[in-house]
């Protein structure tokens, strides 16, 4: 039975976890909440199930506990930054406060990091960049997951993106996508859980479709769309991979490993919305456009229509008051790190 736990009360255990594998406090604060903010919004595939990964990466050496950036070339609105293998949060966190400054200096900025690690959840960086005045666009490539189309081997990762801006009085509107049929960790999500793949996301290592989520971990990820999914997801690796310098292809390694350089290359584009539009009149055009989509009548069986990024803030709302529920698994895991790191576990809310 799941246990549940108070979102606070676990961001401070993944915290002190972080801190006590050398990680500086503040990067260990932000490590903490996009694991556990990716809990708030219903994904749990990207929340503190990852936590004994990437600790894992840290004890090993494999990512450096103390991020430190160093930049390549710096041509304004163009900088390139090599992650020296810090925490992908970390090394994302910096490159939005610098996105976000040269948008405002050059109307447009592009950051690229190469070696870094993976970074969590995009839409927790594309919503910083958005509440300060930009449309921003991140994509990162990833470890292998999918074959390429006509093949039985993976050699393209998901290479997920996100896009977000701001959305007047409606908060922010953000996308979050991988490029393969659903992210790897929600695979991982459902071994923990015990539970079988619906039919479609992913085939066993001899490329027969399968509804077991152990045999799809060692097998393949199917893309979204058929062919246009690893179209898109091999481009992005051309972008975030060979464009900025770091690894690609087979050579980035996943959080879930614990030893090898990830390679994981990220490339954030930020909009300053002042170079284009008025801030006021573009946001009356966003909600405008947000209005035109609610009122949509709605298909039977549907209660509502939501524009992107909507669904994860009304789940945030509600287990902010209700806890995290943690599967048994996860659960174990995080008992693991406790034992290793002897920070106590969290308390569980009683039913």
């Amino acid at each position: 039975m799941p246990r549940t736990v108070g979102a606070a009360d676990l961001l401070e255990f993944a915290a002190a976890t972080a801190e006590a594998h050398g990680v500086p406090p503040a990067d260990a604060r932000l490590l903490g909440d996009t694991l556990v903010t990716a809990e708030l919004w219903g994904h749990p595939s990207h929340g503190v199930l990852r936590l004994p990964w990437y600790l894992a990466r840290l004890a090993t050496g494999a990512t450096a506990a103390v991020a430190a950036p160093e930049v390549v070339s710096d041509n304004g609105a163009v900088l390139v930054v090599d992650g020296r293998d810090g925490l992908g949060q970390v090394l994302t966190d910096q490159a939005v406060t610098w996105g976000v400054e040269r948008a405002r200096r050059h109307g447009i900025s592009a950051v690229a990091v190469r070696n870094s690690g993976h970074f969590g959840t995009a839409a927790y960086f594309t919503r910083r960049a958005a509440e300060q005045g930009c449309v921003a666009l991140l994509i990162t490539n990833a470890s292998p997951a999918m074959a390429p189309w006509g093949g039985r081997e993976k050699r393209v990762g998901t290479n997920p993106w996100s896009i977000a801006a701001p959305g007047g009085r409606y908060g922010t509107v953000v996308m979050d996508i991988a490029n393969t049929a659903v992210a790897r960790g929600k695979i991982y999500h459902a071994k923990e859980r015990g539970e079988p793949l619906p039919e479609g996301w992913a085939a066993d290592a001899d490329g027969a479709p399968t509804t077991d989520p152990r045999r799809a971990i060692e097998g393949l990820i199917l893309p979204m769309a058929g062919h246009k999914g690893y179209a898109i997801s091999f481009m992005f690796d051309v972008l975030a991979g060979v464009l900025t310098g770091s690894s690609f292809g087979s050579a980035v390694v996943g959080p879930y490993r614990p030893a090898g350089r990830s390679g994981a290359g990220h490339l954030l584009i930020c909009i300053d919305i002042r170079s284009m539009a008025d801030p006021a009149d573009f946001e009356k055009r966003m909600e405008a456009l947000i209005e035109e989509t609610k009122s949509t009548p709605t298909a039977p069986g549907t209660a509502e229509v939501f524009v992107p990024g909507e669904p994860e803030i009304r789940t945030a709302e509600r287990l902010r008051s209700e806890g995290i529920p943690l599967a048994d698994d996860t659960w174990a895991s995080l008992a693991d790190v406790a034992a290793t790191t002897a920070v106590p576990l969290p308390l569980p809310r009683t039913p």
